[in-house]
């Protein structure tokens, strides 16, 4: 019966991976939407991330959780240093993509890395702001925090319809 069963797992493991090399590399199409897909995604995270603090900036009546601040900028921090390698694959070619990245992305790809960098260095400020436990030099450290991100945007980003 063992026999039998590792005959089957055998075979079964042998058709997998005839069908999975049959299938092939993914389009280059495939490839930039998941890229897009995959930046997307960071991007959400990092709005997610920033959300509580952003509210500590707004409403100077809010609690201050400096132990969330801290963890929500270390998370940002962690993000954000994948946004260079996010856009290593260049997918302006796929018109039929939705993508808000702008042309300049590609084109000044060290001014980009820049930005990017800046949003990392940034959010660890905050997070050693937080940790200081400084409400003032927190929210002075998130307004650097969306600066960083504003510079990027403004000079990346497509604006939105009707904006």
């Amino acid at each position: 019966m063992n026999r039998l069963i590792r005959i089957g797992a055998t075979a079964a493991l042998a058709l997998a991976s005839t069908l999975a090399i049959s299938q092939g590399a993914p389009s280059p199409e495939a490839q930039a939407k998941s890229a897009i897909e995959n930046r997307q995604a960071v991007f959400k995270l990092i709005a997610q991330q920033f959300g509580p603090i952003s509210g500590l900036m707004r409403n100077q009546q809010a609690p201050f959780d400096a132990e969330v601040v801290a963890r929500n900028a270390g998370r940002i921090e962690v993000l954000a240093g994948m946004i260079p390698e996010l856009f290593e694959r260049d997918t302006r070619e796929f018109k039929d993509l939705t993508t808000a990245a702008l042309d300049g992305i590609w084109e000044s790809k060290a001014d980009f890395g820049g930005k990017a960098d800046a949003l990392v260095k940034a959010a660890a400020s905050l997070s050693a702001a937080a940790k200081g436990g400084d409400r003032a030099a927190t929210v002075a450290a998130a307004g650097e925090v969306g600066r960083a991100c504003g510079a990027c945007h403004d000079a990346y980003r497509a604006k939105p319809a009707g904006r």
